[in-house]
């Protein structure tokens, strides 16, 4: 890959370049990538942070809530006198402030059936950081359809986990997990369970791990296995995944060939 760097970017990278599964080629695939982060909250906002100083060229955010008080008790990419800022323009800014060379693009709207797949065709890679199950389906629909990586973490209390979904790459959706969306209210979300503000970080930081990796091509995708982290207990176990033979997005026999069925989820990313 024939990409030229800067004396700034060489210095500024130079931790990276030292890895001999990174270098001087890899640093040039960060740069070359795009990668769509869905949720500038809790996971985003470590997420964006890491990607930006790893150098990934292009970071798309999505998101349409505005900045709150209560938000910042974990969404590190905010700050108190940005309180009342679109989430999209404030993480963009704190991921700009980190590093200025590369493309920070902010997307200030809901993500709904009728943009999602047009978005999401736009990136290389796309990381779920959202706290809402319908949004949840409709990101992994789409990024099925769209054959298009899938990073995708979740937080809840004291518990985290993440995976990589690839189907077109052979490995099993989100849907060969959770089949179906649970019934409203069955699952609560952060806001109405609370979440311990560092196992946000920890996840979103791991989640960017995964997002460099997958770019690199280096080390074991976590893609056909679940990491479930507990905090309180300190420990981390990893769950086999295979695909469904009868899973409807992926299967030999798939039903879901469009976004269809999400017409009326066009609801806020709710990052978490």
């Amino acid at each position: 890959m024939d990409i030229d760097f800067s004396e700034d970017e060489i210095r500024r990278y130079s931790r990276h370049i030292l890895l001999q599964q990174v270098g001087g080629t890899g640093q040039a695939k960060l740069k070359a990538a795009r990668v769509l982060v869905i949720g500038a909250g809790g996971l985003g906002s470590p997420l964006a942070l890491y990607l930006a100083a790893a150098g990934v060229g292009t970071i798309g955010l999505v998101d349409d809530d505005h900045v709150e008080i209560s938000n910042l008790q974990r969404q590190i990419a905010h700050t108190t006198d940005r309180i009342g800022v679109p989430k999209a323009l404030s993480a963009a800014r704190a991921a700009h402030d980190i590093n200025p060379g590369v493309v920070i693009e902010p997307h200030q709207f809901r993500l709904g059936p009728d943009n999602a797949l047009d978005l999401i065709g736009r990136y290389d890679l796309v990381c779920d950081g959202t706290d809402n199950f319908g949004t949840r389906f409709l990101i992994a629909d789409a990024c099925a359809l769209a054959k298009r990586t899938l990073v995708s973490a979740a937080v809840l209390r004291f518990d985290g986990q993440l995976s990589v979904f690839k189907p077109h790459e052979g490995g099993p959706c989100y849907r060969c997990l959770y089949p179906e969306p649970p019934p409203d209210g069955v699952v609560p979300t952060c806001s109405e369970a609370g979440v311990l503000g560092a196992v946000t970080g920890v996840m979103g930081t791991l989640q960017a791990t995964e997002v460099l990796k997958e770019i690199l091509g280096i080390g074991d995708s976590l893609s056909g296995r679940l990491l479930v982290w507990d905090a309180l207990a300190t420990r981390f176990r990893t769950i086999k995944l295979r695909p469904d033979p009868h899973c409807a997005l992926c299967g030999p026999n798939a039903t879901i060939k469009d976004l269809s069925a999400h017409a009326d989820t066009a609801a806020p990313a709710c990052a978490i």
